[in-house]
């Protein structure tokens, strides 16, 4: 066999097996490129320049970004001056210590009705009547027995006073020997007669004057009347409807209308019963609804319940408020702060607060920094209040949600800052 030389075979690898052929560059472009980018700049300098600067801006800020400090920030928020006086926390509905169901003793279908929910209502006032033409003709009738008694009592006292002076005229004869002994006896038994007949009629009489005043009193359950000065929270009737003070039969109803009197509304807030000491009765506190939570009202422990819930192991606290208004309503939601002493009632509103650490003094001024849309650092002179728990109170050029720059230390007005990254 014939040998192969391996050497001849191998391919010379500077020489390429094919080689396409390579264009000619076109060094025009990039020229024409970077003139229209620079038209386009121009052009939206010349009819935007605030936007042109703003972004220029932007940008030398965004290549100085890695020499800018970092820095950690704070918001300005609202507190309440309360706050450091808190002791204790609870939560608890407004309820009215006075509260009815109005209903009637009488049984009767509702003829008319004259209030609905939301109504104000004086005591007295007749919120609704039960058909009563049944127990209104009973009463006339005991208003006729009361006049035939009274008749009758006049006629007795007629027969009584005749009865009396033919005694008097026949005791007379009598002293005088005109008339025998049996004359006597016999005026005065008419005497006695018409006394007995006197005291018969007016028994007669207080009996039917009693059943006018019992068939009266049926005349008045059909007239259901308020008890007392108050609101109507709720209707239970309508026309036509079937109410009776025993209300177990389907479709019969007891009370008519609840009302509730407003001036007695009061929050029922539980404590639990390890925090117990820390509440007695008189203890200022803040009452904030939860339909209302930008407000807070002063209030006072009224009562303290002497008793515990084994169940839930806490006390009822009753919180009267002393200053209601009429946005007040029974069952709304609350929360109640007991505070260690009264606030004024000037103090029952939040104030700006800022954390101690965003404020600085220079030159005997307190100041604070915000951040600019640029990222530059701006001082803000401020001054300075009372503490508000852990926060400061201040007043000045600021509000609540503006963020501040926590521990400017030399900070200077102007200086560039940026904000930590976000993990």
């Amino acid at each position: 066999m014939n040998e192969i030389d391996v050497h001849k075979l191998k391919m010379d690898r500077v020489t390429p097996v094919y080689a396409a052929p390579r264009k000619r560059r076109r060094r025009w472009r990039m020229p024409l490129l970077l003139a229209v980018l620079a038209a386009a700049g121009g052009a939206y300098y010349h009819y935007y320049p605030a936007q042109a600067v703003q972004n220029a801006q932007w940008a030398g800020d965004w290549i100085a970004s890695p020499f800018k400090p970092a820095v950690q920030t704070t918001q300005v928020v609202s507190a309440w001056p309360s706050e450091q006086f808190l002791v204790l926390n609870s939560t608890g509905y407004v309820v009215p210590r006075r509260k009815a169901a109005v209903a009637s003793k009488a049984s009767g279908r509702v003829e008319w009705l004259g209030v609905d929910e939301g109504d104000h209502v004086k005591e007295g006032t007749v919120v609704a009547r039960l058909e009563s033409s049944d127990v209104r003709a009973s009463h006339r009738a005991a208003v006729a027995n009361v006049a035939v008694s009274a008749a009758a009592l006049t006629t007795a006292n007629t027969e009584l006073a005749d009865a009396s002076r033919d005694f008097a005229r026949v005791e007379a004869l009598f002293r005088k020997g005109l008339v025998p002994e049996t004359s006597l006896l016999d005026a005065t038994s008419r005497v006695e007669r018409a006394k007995a007949s006197v005291e018969s009629a007016q028994a007669a009489l207080q009996a039917t004057r009693a059943n006018e005043e019992y068939a009266r009193s049926a005349v008045d359950y059909t007239e259901i009347r308020a008890p007392f000065d108050g609101v109507v929270i709720a209707r239970s009737v309508n026309v036509g409807d079937i109410v009776t003070p025993m209300s177990s039969a389907a479709d019969v109803k007891g009370a008519v209308l609840t009302m509730a009197d407003m001036s007695t509304l009061e929050v029922d807030a539980d404590v639990s019963e390890s925090s117990l000491s820390l509440v007695k009765v008189g203890q200022p506190a803040e009452i904030t609804l939860d339909a209302y939570p930008a407000r807070r009202f002063r209030g006072e422990v009224s009562v303290v319940v002497p008793s515990v819930n084994r169940a839930s192991a806490t006390v009822t606290t009753k919180v009267k408020f002393l200053d209601p208004d009429g946005t007040i309503m029974p069952d709304m939601s609350t929360r109640v702060g007991f505070l260690s002493q009264q606030i004024d009632p000037g103090e029952a509103s939040p104030v700006m607060a800022v954390n101690p650490d965003a404020i600085v003094t220079r030159k005997e001024a307190s100041m604070v920094f915000t951040i600019t849309p640029f990222g530059k650092a701006r001082a803000i002179n401020v001054t300075v209040g009372d503490r508000v728990g852990t926060l400061r109170r201040v007043e000045g050029p600021v509000k609540v949600g503006d963020t501040l720059i926590l521990k400017p230390g030399a900070l200077k007005d102007g200086d560039s800052v940026k904000l930590p990254e976000r993990s």
